[in-house]
């Protein structure tokens, strides 16, 4: 068959070799490719280093226990870089990609948590938001309690010791005690339920309550409407503890109304809760030799408020103290102790009737 046409080469019988295309053309862009390599791994690490990273190489609930700390004002990758450096997370990307995942992982607050080393990043946050890892000591004052109370309460929850304590009250004046209290914090222990972190400090307890009734007295304008009333803060923060004991808080404002009545007129005020204070006590039967207890604390004997606070007091007795209800009583008797039903007297005979009352009911 002739090979013409076809495309191929005759054989003439030639000794020389036919030659190789040179293949030098492709060894630089094999070079560029590798550096191009090379340079894409070390931008991946470097991302993976400084937190761009979102691999989570530990997996699961983890184990063992690791304390960390979360600051006030920490971001999410901050929060992260935290953990990871504790190795409760392989890297700060595996905590923030969980927690961008969770909405509630904004709520996540400033303290000290408890959690495990070698956690996947949803695991750590879902115990992060767990109240249990969290450790505070929390310390509830309720309404009413007087100063030692308060300070027996919070020796109890934070362990630290009265005699700290009572230091840290003896000046309050520099924790944020407000002028008009006269260095008396006695009222201004703020009733709440506070959070303190392990390593708390009795300055900083004494601090936190004084600067919770700061926030009270600001919402209620404290000192502005205490000049409006033709009152005192003080004698308004008075007022109001002796709500606290004297009245359910439905009759607060007319038990104020009450105590001011009394006061326009110059009558004394006669409460049992001042002679209480005076004493120590809590008695809802005070003797007739009580009664003429020598203190400037017994309104049996003296005109006018009592020198301070007997307590400290709510939002709802400090309303009440600046907004008293209208109206003419010059009498309120507690009727029944048992349902704490107090009923108001605008005459003395009304009052005796009220008082008999109270005695059949108290037994």
């Amino acid at each position: 068959m002739s090979q013409l046409g076809l495309g191929m080469e005759p054989d003439t019988g030639s000794s020389r070799r036919r030659e190789r295309p040179s293949r030098s053309g492709a060894r630089p862009v094999l070079v560029a490719v590798a550096a191009l390599l090379a340079v894409g791994l070390a931008v991946f690490l470097g991302l993976r280093s400084i937190g761009g990273g979102s691999g989570q190489a530990f997996q699961g609930e983890g184990d063992g226990s690791v304390t960390v700390v979360v600051a006030k004002g920490d971001s999410l990758r901050q929060i992260g870089k935290t953990l990871a450096d504790a190795g409760v997370v392989a890297d700060d990307g595996a905590f923030v990609d969980a927690a961008s995942a969770d909405p509630q992982a904004q709520s996540i607050a400033p303290g000290t948590y408890t959690l495990h080393q070698h956690m996947g990043g949803t695991e750590a946050v879902a115990l992060m938001l767990d109240p249990s890892s969290r450790q505070v000591k929390k310390l509830a004052i309720p309404e009413g309690w007087r100063m030692d109370r308060i300070l027996i309460a919070a020796a109890k929850a934070t362990g630290l010791s009265e005699d700290a304590l009572k230091e840290s009250l003896s000046r309050a004046g520099a924790l944020g005690l407000p002028a008009y209290a006269e260095g008396s914090p006695e009222g201004f222990l703020f009733p709440a339920t506070y959070e303190f972190q392990p390593g708390v400090t009795s300055d900083q307890v004494v601090s936190a309550m004084l600067k919770r009734f700061d926030q009270a007295a600001a919402d209620a304008d404290l000192e502005a409407a205490a000049k409006a009333a033709g009152r005192t803060p003080l004698e308004i923060v008075t007022v109001a503890s002796i709500l606290e004991i004297e009245g359910a808080p439905a009759d607060y404002d007319k038990v104020a109304r009450v105590l001011y009545n009394r006061l326009d007129k110059g009558m004394r005020l006669q409460l049992d809760s001042t002679v209480n204070y005076a004493l120590g006590l809590a008695s809802l039967k005070l003797t007739a030799a009580q009664l003429k207890t020598d203190s400037p604390y017994n309104t049996y004997l003296n005109k006018g408020l009592p020198p301070g606070p007997i307590n400290s007091p709510g939002d709802a007795a400090l309303q009440a103290a600046l907004n008293p209800a209208p109206g003419p009583w010059l009498y309120f008797v507690t009727t029944d102790p048992k349902t704490k039903t107090t009923e108001f007297a605008t005459t003395y005979p009304e009052f005796l009737a009220l008082k008999k009352k109270f005695q059949s009911n108290a037994g």
